[in-house]
């Protein structure tokens, strides 16, 4: 099991990234929460990360906190929730929204997320209530800290492709995205934007 990885961030493009480790680069997923606070390409990167083996892939999930994926590992465990539909749930809500709704029973917030329908959103809120006890979320402060990611030279079409990757149908990721003053934002700035405002419905 690979619990660790301080490297090189070679390359960022959401949810991807690349990272050079004794000479070897990793691919690994992660969620926006990780992405905004990565710094910019060329520095050094520690990131917690999970593997996933499946018959036809390795499949290495990296978090920019042990909070962060300890959440991720307490959603995969829920029945009908693997690793990618965990990975969009972590980008397209803060983790304190999500301890809300789950606290709260808001099973209708959770399917706005796109690939969440009604009968998962409840076993969410059902399977996730005690286990939250456990889990105390990043302080803002802390997700705050860190060096601002470098803008892409496309913004606007990393945060369509990104959004997409996440589960969202390519027409859908461009209308959230045309919704938005992005003038000077940066891809990630854009994302961010756009999944908050989706949750807003």
């Amino acid at each position: 099991m690979i619990g660790r990885l301080r490297g090189i961030l070679l390359e960022k493009h959401p949810p991807r990234l690349l990272v050079e480790a004794g000479g070897v680069g990793y691919e690994l997923e992660a969620p926006m929460s990780t992405f905004y606070r990565l710094p910019a390409t060329g520095s050094e990167v520690v990131l917690h990360t999970h593997l996933v083996v499946r018959d036809d892939a390795h499949l290495l999930f990296a978090f920019a906190s042990e909070a962060e994926r300890s959440l991720f590992r307490s959603l995969i465990r829920v029945n009908g929730v693997g690793a990618r539909l965990a990975l969009t749930i972590l980008s397209g809500m803060e983790a304190g929204d999500f301890a809300r709704c789950v606290q709260e029973g808001d099973a209708a917030a959770l399917t706005r997320l796109p690939g969440v329908g009604k009968k998962t959103a409840e076993r969410l809120v059902v399977e996730m209530r005690d286990r939250l006890d456990d889990w105390q979320p990043v302080p803002a402060a802390a997700a705050a800290a860190g060096p601002v990611p470098a803008a892409a030279p496309d913004p606007e079409r990393e945060a369509v492709d990104a959004l997409v990757a996440l589960g969202y149908r390519p027409a859908e990721a461009a209308r959230m995205v045309s919704r938005l003053d992005i003038e000077g934002m940066a891809s990630e700035d854009i994302i961010r934007a756009a999944l908050k405002a989706s949750l807003k419905g």
